[in-house]
C-alpha cells in the first residue's frame, strides 16, 4: 500500500482524508500494525487504482495461517524501494538514458556503500 501510495505521489494524509481516516491510521496499515479488512482494501484499490489482486503479489503459495508476515519478513529491498530515498533513487536512476552513465552511477554508489556485505546481484 506504502509503495503504490508512494509511486502516484499521494501523502498519508491525503489517502486519509479520501478513506475517512487519520493518517494516523494510514501508517498503522501501513507498517502492518493494524488489519485491512476487505471493503477497506477494495477502496484503497479503488483510489491508488490498481486491482485488489495487486495487494496480493507473491503470496501464492503461502500456507494458510502465515498470511500475517511479520515487519521483519520485509525484504531488504523491498524496504529499501518503499522508504521515501530508494523510492526517489530508484525513480532518478531509472530516467538516465545513457547506459555508460547509468554504470558509472552503479560504481559510485558502490564505492560508498559500506563494504560489509557483497552486493553483486548480476
Amino acid at each position: 500500500m506504502r509503495l503504490r501510495r508512494m509511486l502516484i505521489g499521494m501523502s498519508q494524509e491525503r489517502l486519509g482524508e479520501l478513506l475517512g481516516l487519520t493518517f494516523q491510521q494510514v501508517q498503522k496499515y501501513e507498517k502492518g500494525v493494524n488489519r485491512i479488512g476487505a471493503g477497506r482494501l477494495f477502496e484503497v484499490s479503488r483510489i491508488l487504482n490498481v486491482p485488489i489482486d495487486y495487494f496480493y503479489e507473491g503470496v501464492n503459495g503461502q500456507i494458510v495461517g502465515q498470511s500475517h508476515a511479520s515487519p521483519q519478513a520485509t525484504p531488504p529491498i523491498m524496504e529499501f524501494v518503499s522508504s521515501g530515498e530508494g523510492l526517489q533513487l530508484s525513480l532518478a536512476f531509472m530516467r538516465i538514458k545513457d547506459v555508460k552513465v547509468r554504470k558509472r552511477m552503479l560504481e559510485l554508489v558502490k564505492s560508498l556503500a559500506d563494504d560489509d556485505e557483497p552486493t553483486e546481484l548480476q
